[in-house]
């Protein structure tokens, strides 16, 4: 039997519109289980929506709708933006379908039957906003005397009523053991050393029900038909019912625990502390690993709707492609920390790692082969040095990728992925394919542009997690499907290949959608009034016209950074070693550090003032110039809009 791999994102809220943070969690847990199941693994990806609550029931009177219908129509929209970025769930649960309503009901009946539920009166302070109650050093003082939830701002209301209570208590030192012996249950480490923090307190009873007369809308109480059962208690089960829990037996000690369940850390405490006991309660384990993500701010704030910059994944979707907006949401931040979203950024990663390096070699090693080997898979020849040290990059690369979605730091499977692809492009440079053609050298130049086939497969296949669009068309491409083969000869010898369009094309501009997104949460600023100046206008500048002899002095030729670093005094400015097709790298010093950063730099194409004279540039000598446009922070280099050899006159 296949390895079986259960993993599960968070229901999302089904008030909630879907949003980044919704498509980052989802989407990582794809990346995962599309990989394991390109291992041969058995995967079970579950997902869904929570409907039941206050909230929903408030908005669905708001609308004239009765409950379910305002939930059966909200649910589609996480179900729509799911298709669109081409997430690959095996099942969706909604907690309002009978499957799961019924396992709840019967779990609160055990839990009574055995004492761990008990009714009691309470009263304290409720926010509906978070609907949970709060204690009095909870709360933070508001205007006029009010009181403010002190998760959402929002004001509470003082409430007394009788409800049911979970026994939370009871299990809080089995809960402390678990915590203690198994390191890697809740990671990352700063989330792990949170609970720890959070179970050095009184772990109390948990609140499990709300009385029908406050709120009608959720899963009834079996033992007492005035209540309905609290949204969390609910919800939680959602990861136990949808695998069989109480309905097939086999099916569930199958899956169950899940390997990985993904979640936001503002959620930490309901999944550790409540799910944590509510598991012990029922004598069933725990998942191997509880992995809670940080959150996203969107160009250097936190994401709000009342600024409206609240990323909607459909724009994303429209603006880049469900494929480059996978790849850069799981590239551009260490999944357990922080990160913050820019367009800006955007456009800098995929240009970076997708149109520059991964891009840039499927396009010349298909284009090469096509002009000068009929577009066939060529044979191999015998290896040298140089082939078999690009074997052992492509392996560690392979393997540091591995590791990395295994273990869900996709960092560093992005890293090991890149890898490979630096690899290859080096590896075409430094062979010199175009050198060998023209020698006449055919056996050679079938062995090299072979093996920068093979290297573009190894890439098709790494993509599929996180671009199974992009992975398809260049498998497609080079006559391959997604097989695990990593040596350099998995490609079928006289095998047609194809060109096609670039695979990722660089991204020039911000797309037309985004640009006007970005206009309407960034309003221009009001011109100011200008004051009145005796000062005479200032003269137009006359640029100086120049003739075509004039430019044909400059010299412009095609580049390739080879490696960037710091300069050793200049913060504002950066050591480029840039092949310009001769003998050797010239060195560059540009005034890009505000701009670039170094990796983002290495592949890049560009042009250069090749027949400028060299100069100091504090200290540094230069042996040419780039052409950018801009300044500082807003500086662009010029490029290509397609792949060119390195010293390609440039007219």
């Amino acid at each position: 039997m296949a390895d079986t791999f259960y993993i599960t994102t968070p229901l999302y809220y089904v008030n909630d519109a879907p949003h980044i943070g919704h498509a980052y969690t989802t989407v990582a847990a794809d990346v995962v289980a599309r990989w394991r199941r390109l291992k041969g693994h058995d995967v079970h990806f579950l997902t869904g929506t929570d409907e039941h609550g206050q909230k929903v029931l408030r908005a669905a009177h708001k609308r004239g709708l009765s409950p379910q219908t305002h939930v059966d129509e909200l649910c589609q929209r996480f179900q729509k933006i799911w298709e669109r970025l081409d997430i690959s769930h095996d099942d969706f649960i909604r907690t309002t379908q009978s499957r799961h309503t019924e396992v709840v009901q019967e779990t609160l009946q055990a839990l009574y039957d055995r004492g761990d539920i008990t009714k009691k009166s309470y009263e304290g302070w409720y926010s509906t906003s978070e609907e949970r109650f709060w204690t009095e050093k909870d709360v933070v003082d508001g205007p006029e005397g009010t009181k403010l939830c002190p998760a959402s701002g929002l004001p509470v209301e003082w409430i007394a009523e009788e409800n049911y209570f979970f026994d939370m208590g009871k299990y809080a030192d089995q809960l402390r053991e678990h915590v203690a012996a198994n390191p890697d249950w809740i990671r990352p480490e700063a989330r792990r050393n949170e609970l720890l923090g959070a179970l050095k307190k009184e772990v109390g009873d948990l609140c499990i029900t709300r009385p029908k007369s406050r709120l009608a809308w959720g899963i009834e109480v079996p033992f007492d038909h005035d209540y309905v059962t609290y949204v969390w208690f609910d919800a939680l089960l959602n990861y136990v019912s949808a695998v069989g829990y109480r309905r097939d037996d086999e099916a569930f000690r199958a899956r169950w625990p899940a390997d990985y369940q993904l979640l936001g850390k503002d959620i930490l405490t309901t999944h550790t502390i409540y799910w944590g006991t509510m598991l012990f309660a029922l004598d069933l384990p725990v998942a191997d690993c509880l992995y809670a993500h940080g959150w996203w701010t969107v160009e250097g704030q936190k994401m709000s709707k009342s600024l409206g910059n609240v990323v909607d994944p459909h724009l994303l979707v429209d603006a880049y492609g469900a494929d480059s907006v996978r790849y850069v949401l799981m590239a551009e931040k260490a999944f357990g920390g922080d990160g913050d979203f820019s367009h800006k950024g955007f456009q800098l990663r995929y240009n970076a790692d997708l149109a520059n390096k991964i891009g840039n070699l499927a396009n010349r090693a298909l284009s090469m082969n096509a002009k000068w080997l009929g577009g066939k898979v060529p044979a191999l020849d015998a290896n040298t040095e140089a082939d078999d040290a690009l074997a052992a990059e492509v392996a560690a690369g392979v393997a540091a990728f591995d590791a990395g979605v295994e273990s869900v730091a996709y960092k560093d499977a992005v890293d090991g992925l890149l890898r490979v692809a630096v690899a290859g492009n080096e590896y075409v440079q430094e062979q010199e394919p175009w050198a060998l053609n023209k020698d006449g050298d055919t056996e050679r130049l079938a062995g090299v542009l072979r093996r920068s086939l093979e290297v573009c497969r190894v890439l098709g296949v790494l993509l599929a997690p996180f671009c199974p669009n992009k992975s398809a068309s260049l498998l497609d491409r080079l006559g391959s499907t997604p097989a695990l083969t990593w040596s350099l000869d998995g490609l079928e010898t006289g095998a047609s290949v194809s060109v096609g369009d670039p695979l990722f094309p660089r991204m020039l501009e911000l797309p037309e959608q985004i640009a006007a997104a970005l206009a309407l949460v960034e309003p221009p600023a009001p011109a100011k009034k200008k004051k009145k100046s005796k000062k005479k206008k200032k003269e137009p500048v006359v640029v100086q016209e120049i003739t075509f002899d004039d430019f044909q002095k400059v010299q412009l030729k095609a580049g390739k950074v080879l490696s960037a670093e710091p300069h050793p005094d200049a913060d504002r400015l950066l050591v480029l070693q840039v092949d310009v097709g001769e003998e050797k790298p010239r060195q560059i010093v540009a005034g890009i550090a505000a701009r670039y950063a170094l990796s983002d730099l290495v592949g890049l194409q560009v042009v250069v003032v090749a027949n400028l004279a060299p100069a100091q540039l504090r200290g540094v000598e230069s042996q040419g110039m780039l052409l950018a446009a801009g300044s500082g922070t807003g500086v662009a280099m010029v490029s290509t809009t397609e792949a060119v050899d390195p010293g390609t006159i440039v007219r």
